[in-house]
């Protein structure tokens, strides 16, 4: 079997969909066995990528506009996926959107029709459906004018959890016979620190008074600014609220707020984190709060708890199938009540000590080796 992978996100992104696209890339080639897994991408600055798996078959276009190739595809529905990438039995779009792919018309009266491979598309989750006004608005219009047409044509659709997985067949009316979850990784990919890592990092980092810790991207489903009130009732704590994530969309009120709170002084913006550092961030923080209003799947608290963070969370879609009884889920944003239970546990080292037992526990039951595996069995079942 000969699968393609488009792994534009992995050039694109750095978080997110950038971030699972290289972990699946690494996993996919450990396991493939004697299939072939063939890397699409622009590589618009010639640089390449590198992966952690040897040998993996590359095909990086740089002869092209990929850019404009990119544009054409939102606009023109044109030119087909594969007239660039080549025939292959499966195509893997990871990343929400299929692109144009050649029709199943016939040559001629006579001639078999063509078509490209079977599709299988990445929906990590819909909640763009869910929460418009809070998406970035040039991507919504491009996902709500594409996104039933691609889990249409899709011959399967992967997404992260079973919540997401009923919110497609839901608000996208797809076929629930061809959408299947596939759980993320955490183990694999983030490796709990040793001690002199988590003090290097605070040196570098300038983090020498106790912290509370949020990840993700600066935007509203993240609820930052609500997080900024919980730290703000919890005058108790003598410590810092330090929040890692690249600026998103819609972050400008985010930050005037934490810039406006009357704890401004002790909240610490990092920006972006890169995956060196993120385990030590992780494993330094007194708790890892995560208030946020939509997820599809929640790497954060995840890689938190594997990491011996103790993890505070909403309920807010896939979080309590994902974290389980690993993490202390909190169904209301009512900043006191955050804020109570999160000095409860600042003061009851031995219930802290038993969270971050059943975090890391929990935590490891979600390994990349796993998501490639079945991803590989979802490949199977489409070309067939």
């Amino acid at each position: 079997m000969n699968v393609c992978l488009d792994i534009q996100p992995a050039v694109a992104q750095r978080a997110g969909v950038g971030r699972y696209t290289r972990a699946l890339v690494e996993h996919l080639g450990e396991s493939r066995g004697a299939d072939r897994l063939r890397l699409f991408y622009f590589d618009f600055r010639r640089r390449g990528l590198t992966f952690a798996t040897p040998g993996l078959d590359q095909q990086a276009i740089r002869w092209c506009p990929g850019r404009l190739v990119q544009k054409s595809w939102k606009t023109l529905h044109w030119p087909p996926f594969d007239w660039l990438a080549g025939r292959a039995d499966v195509y893997h779009f990871p990343n929400f959107i299929i692109p144009p792919l050649t029709a199943g018309r016939a040559r001629s009266r006579y001639a078999p029709a063509l078509r490209a491979g079977r599709t299988v598309v990445t929906v990590h989750d819909v909640s763009f459906l869910r929460y418009p006004a809070m998406a970035e608005q040039k991507n919504l219009a491009y996902l709500k004018a594409r996104i039933a047409d691609t889990v249409r044509r899709a011959d399967a659709v992967i997404t992260d959890s079973c919540f997401s997985a009923g919110e497609i067949v839901e608000l996208l009316q797809a076929d629930p016979a061809k959408v299947f979850s596939i759980p993320l990784g955490a183990v694999d990919h983030v490796c709990p620190p040793d001690p002199e890592a988590v003090a290097h990092l605070r040196r570098e980092r300038g983090l020498t008074r106790p912290y509370l810790l949020t990840v993700g991207t600066l935007e509203p489903r993240k609820n930052t600014a609500f997080l900024a009130s919980v730290f703000e009732a919890m005058t108790a704590f003598d410590g810092d609220l330090v929040i890692a994530g690249m600026r998103g969309w819609k972050y400008e009120p985010i930050l005037e707020r934490l810039r406006a709170s009357p704890r401004a002084g002790a909240i610490r913006y990092l920006d972006y984190v890169g995956d060196n550092e993120l385990p030590a961030l992780y494993a330094g923080a007194e708790l890892f709060l995560f208030p946020s209003i939509y997820e599809g799947f929640g790497f954060p608290p995840l890689e938190a708890m594997l990491c011996g963070a103790p993890v505070i969370a909403s309920t807010a879609g896939s979080l309590p199938e994902v974290l389980g009884e690993g993490a202390r889920l909190i169904a209301e944003f009512d900043a006191e009540r955050w804020a109570g239970e999160a000095l409860r546990l600042l003061a009851d080292s031995a219930a802290r000590r038993k969270m971050i037992a059943k975090g890391r526990a929990w935590a490891q039951r979600y390994t990349w080796r796993e998501t490639a595996r079945q991803t590989w069995a979802i490949y199977r079942k489409v070309a067939v």
